[in-house]
C-alpha cells in the first residue's frame, strides 16, 4: 500500500505493523459552528482509510480531538452571550449526531483540549528547559530559530510562512516575541476568557501545543498517520513537529502526514467568513449518507472539491444501482466472477486511497452484476463481493 506523505511530497510504502496497532491522529474541530461539508470530507477521508486498514487486517487506534480552547469559540460565546462550555457541548453533540448520520466510525479516543491542560504544561516546561522556548511576562513562545527545519512541510519561504501564519491568528507585532513567526505555547488570558493555572501564571495553552499533547498522550511518542485538512499544512502541523520532536527525542513525530483538499461551493471557496457553508445536518435532510459518501469520495482526497448541490441526484442513482446489485438474485447458470474487478478496486485503494478510480471500477462491477442477474446467472459470489466493498466504503443502506 502506498500513501502520499505531505512532508516528503511523494508516495511512500505504508507497511501495516503486525505486532502493534496502527496509530492515527486527525485534528478535530473548534466547536462553535459545526459540522459543514468541509469537515465531513476531511473526516470521511480518514474514516475510509480506517475502514480500509481494518479490512486489510490492521488494528487501528484512532484519536480525534476537540479544540475547545481556542479564540473563535470564546469569541462566539461572548457574541451570543452564552457560556463557552455550554456552546462547545451543544456543538459537539451536533457533531456526534452528524458523524453518526454519515456513518463515520467513532474514534477510539476523543479528548477535549480543556480536559488535557495537565498534559500540555510538562511539554512546555521541557521546551523551555531545552532552550527551544522562552518566557516573557507570563507568555511562553517557541523560538523557530532553534529549529533549522521549521516549516519544511510547507515548502514556503520565511515571508510566505509569516503571511500565512498571520492570516491564521499569528500576531507579528507582539513586542514580546524574538521573531514575528515565533508561536505561542502558553498565553495570559484575555479579559472574560477562561484561564488555567500554570508555572507562568494564569492563562491558557496555544493552539498547536494542544494537539501535540493529546496525540502523544493517547497514541505514543511516534504515530503512524497524522491527518487533517490541507489548511493545516501551515502553520499547525509544522508547529506540532517543531515542538514535539525535541521533547520526545523521536523523529519523525509522524511517519505519514496526510491532508484532505479544501471544499468549494459552486465554484467559490467554502468558508465561515463568506457565509456559504453547507451544514451536514442540512445535507442529510435531503440526501442519504451513502449518496453523500459516494459524492465526496468521487474526487481524490488530496484534490480540492467543488461541491455542487445539483450534482447529488446522479450519485443517489448510483447508490440505488449499487444496492440493487448487492441484493440481486440470479439463477444457477454460469456464475459471475467479479474477482478481476475486485482486485482492480483494491489496487486503486492501495494507490494512495484512490477512491475515484475504485468507485469507477465498482460502478462497472455493479452493472455486470445487474446484467448477469437479469440473464439468470449465478450472482451469489458477486453480491458477496459487493457487500464487502460496502463495508470497505462505509455504505449503509437506509430507506
Amino acid at each position: 500500500m502506498q500513501l502520499y506523505n505531505t512532508l516528503a511530497r511523494e508516495k511512500e510504502p505504508f507497511v501495516i505493523p503486525r505486532d502493534r496497532p496502527v496509530t492515527m491522529y486527525v485534528c478535530g474541530v473548534t466547536p462553535y459552528d459545526t459540522t459543514h461539508i468541509g469537515h465531513a470530507r476531511t473526516f470521511l477521508t480518514f474514516d475510509v482509510l480506517l475502514r480500509y486498514l481494518r479490512w486489510k487486517g490492521a488494528e487501528v487506534r484512532y484519536c480525534q480531538n476537540v479544540t475547545d480552547v481556542d479564540d473563535p469559540l470564546f469569541a462566539r460565546a461572548a457574541r451570543d452571550g452564552v457560556d463557552w462550555q455550554d456552546l462547545a457541548s451543544r456543538q459537539v453533540a451536533q457533531l456526534r449526531q452528524d458523524f453518526e448520520g454519515l456513518n463515520l466510525v467513532p474514534p477510539t479516543y476523543f479528548p477535549w483540549a480543556s480536559e488535557e491542560i495537565g498534559a500540555m504544561i510538562p511539554i512546555i516546561e521541557r521546551l523551555v528547559a531545552l532552550g527551544h522556548a522562552y518566557v516573557v511576562g507570563g507568555n511562553v513562545y517557541f523560538s523557530i530559530r532553534t529549529d533549522p527545519n521549521f516549516g519544511k512541510m510547507a515548502r514556503m519561504g520565511y515571508e510566505e510562512m509569516l503571511a500565512t501564519a498571520n492570516q491564521r491568528g499569528n500576531d507579528p507585532r507582539d513586542p514580546r516575541k524574538r521573531d514575528p513567526l515565533d508561536f505561542v505555547l502558553w498565553q495570559t488570558g484575555k479579559p472574560g476568557d477562561p484561564t488555567w493555572n500554570s508555572p507562568w501564571g494564569p492563562g491558557r495553552p496555544g493552539w498547536h501545543i494542544e494537539c501535540s499533547a493529546m496525540a502523544t498522550r493517547y497514541l505514543g511518542e511516534q504515530i503512524d498517520i497524522h491527518g487533517g485538512g490541507a489548511d493545516l499544512i501551515f502553520p499547525h502541523h509544522p508547529c506540532e513537529i517543531a515542538q514535539t520532536e525535541p521533547v520526545t527525542g523521536k523523529r519523525p513525530f509522524a511517519r505519514f502526514w496526510m491532508h484532505a483538499g479544501l471544499v468549494w461551493l459552486d465554484g467559490e471557496k467554502m468558508s465561515k467568513s463568506l457565509g456559504n457553508l453547507v451544514f451536514v445536518r442540512d445535507a442529510l435532510r435531503e440526501h442519504r449518507a451513502d449518496t453523500l459518501r459516494w459524492y465526496l469520495l468521487s474526487e481524490h482526497y488530496r484534490e480540492e472539491f467543488d461541491y455542487h448541490r445539483n450534482a447529488l441526484g446522479r450519485y443517489a442513482a448510483l447508490v440505488d444501482e449499487f444496492w440493487r446489485a448487492a441484493q440481486a438474485r440470479g439463477g444457477t447458470d454460469t456464475p459471475l466472477d467479479l474477482t478481476r474487478g475486485f482486485d482492480e478496486l483494491v489496487a486503486a485503494m492501495d494507490d494512495d486511497l484512490n477512491t475515484p478510480a475504485a468507485l469507477a471500477v465498482l460502478h462497472t462491477m455493479v452493472g455486470d452484476t445487474l446484467a448477469a442477474a437479469a440473464e439468470g446467472r449465478d450472482v451469489e459470489r458477486a453480491t458477496a463481493l459487493l457487500r464487502e466493498v460496502a463495508t470497505m466504503f462505509g455504505f449503509r443502506q437506509t430507506a
